[in-house]
């Protein structure tokens, strides 16, 4: 038996975003965002599903942070909707907006957990959207003004400030695929987009500490390791040049002042225009990364990505099961780069939930996967990687972005018609660990 013990002060936490939970979509003066436009636009999700209502935390979030309580969470992440408190995305101030902010930190603050703030997860206000949205440099300049609008009003109680959520996902998945909102598909556009996101982080990073000092500002990022699918040279080499294609367009920028030369190579006369000092400003030192860790890439030289590995589990999502590439995937980029502290602000899988006769969710499969991922996160902190909390991903079911309300990953079921919230066999087990600080095995 082995007992894997977290240190005293792990900050223990689950996650969420404004447009997966809140709904409330045109209530109370709220602009719209991408994410309305394109969730109302005809065969853009599965079934025609909407945040509109989603699991109506707009109205329920009291109830919500008491089983946060009850799960005894130390930490919240949540985001804030840019065109609720900015229906324009900048100028007139919507106050109805940032009364329910207000209220929502008073209330996640009276339950004695920590708020774990991040401004931007993917619903750009649509009016910024049609004067360019990230395609526009000026929309850095807006994240900016909306940033020291926020800090001024909640600095006071969030210490912990997140610019962006998985700025990849915006830039490629919102502009290249077009699987999400805007619904974009242009390489070019696609980098000019992560381009002006992490100006616009630079420049929210700024805000942050100009408009209050001692606080936390860092980022998030979505990594998924690329490892071979043999060890030929082949394989190696193929899995080593998808990892710098795809997962260091980020990580380089911030953490080394540079783009990868994969990067440029790959995009040349496509590259993203800059102007002098973007990327001294989007490598200023941070005082946290955010990773989000979901699964890995299996690279093969002769088909790219291998799409099943005999022997795996998979989740609803199509995505492999391995909590070890969470291990390796920490102790590489802690040894490739310099880092400020590591939280991991995500992590979780989906898996086709029932309610059983006795009125429980019996999760077996998801309470596994926290379970290994968790040992193994403990291995890379003993590796000597500064992981200083865990935020699962995520408290609630929710709106899954263009799957809709077909994928589940809550640690607490909603019934998406009564609303009616149930604790998973998940989320108790989470509460013990949480409670006994440690995993025993």
């Amino acid at each position: 038996m082995s007992t894997y013990k977290f240190p005293h002060n792990f900050l223990w936490g689950a996650a969420t975003a404004a447009y997966q939970i809140e709904g409330a979509w045109n209530k109370d003066g709220k602009g719209e965002s991408v994410w309305d436009r394109f969730s109302h636009t005809s065969g853009k999700t599965t079934n025609g599903d909407t945040g509109d209502v989603a699991c109506d935390h707009y109205h329920r979030f009291e109830e919500d942070i008491a089983i946060m309580r009850q799960l005894g969470l130390k930490a919240y992440r949540f985001s804030i909707s840019w065109p609720r408190v900015l229906p324009g995305g900048r100028g007139r101030i919507n106050a109805r907006g940032l009364d329910f902010y207000d209220r929502l930190v008073d209330a996640i603050c009276a339950a004695n957990l920590e708020p774990l703030l991040t401004l931007h997860h993917w619903d750009l206000p649509q009016v910024l959207q049609d004067q360019g949205g990230w395609d526009n440099r000026d929309t850095a300049y807006a994240f900016a003004d909306y940033t020291a609008l926020m800090v001024k009003r909640l600095g006071d109680r969030v210490r912990s400030w997140t610019t962006f959520n998985e700025p990849s996902v915006i830039a490629f998945i919102g502009h290249l695929t077009g699987e999400h909102a805007p619904g974009i598909k242009d390489v070019r556009i696609a980098y000019q987009t992560a381009h002006h996101l992490m100006l616009a982080h630079g420049l929210g990073v700024q805000a942050i500490r100009g408009a209050k000092s001692g606080l936390e500002a860092g980022i998030v990022l979505t990594l998924w390791p690329h490892e071979p699918a043999s060890d030929s040279p082949e394989d190696v080499s193929a899995a080593a040049e998808a990892w710098d294609r795809n997962e260091t367009v980020f990580l380089d920028p911030i953490f080394k002042g540079h783009y990868p030369t994969a990067m440029i190579d790959f995009l040349g006369e496509k590259m993203p225009r800059t102007k002098d000092g973007d990327l001294a400003l989007i490598s200023q030192e941070l005082d946290f990364l955010g990773i989000n860790f979901y699964s890995r890439h299996v690279v093969k030289a002769s088909q790219g990505n291998v799409k099943t590995i005999p022997g795996s589990e998979y989740t609803e999502m199509g995505w492999e099961v391995c909590a070890p590439a969470l291990r390796r995937l920490l102790v590489r980029i802690n040894s490739e780069y310099r880092l400020p502290p590591i939280y991991i602000t995500e992590n979780g899988s989906a898996f086709k939930d029932e309610i059983s006769p006795d009125g429980k969710v019996h999760d077996s499969r998801r309470l596994e996967y926290f379970k290994q991922h968790l040992i193994q996160l403990r291995l890379a902190m003993q590796d000597g990687v500064d992981v200083r909390g865990y935020m699962a991903w995520s408290l609630l079911d929710n709106f899954e972005w263009g799957y809709g309300f077909s994928k589940r990953f809550g640690l607490v079921h909603v019934d998406y018609e009564s609303q009616k919230r149930i604790i998973k066999d998940s989320g108790e087990w989470y509460a013990k660990i949480i409670l006994a600080n440690q995993i025993v095995e």
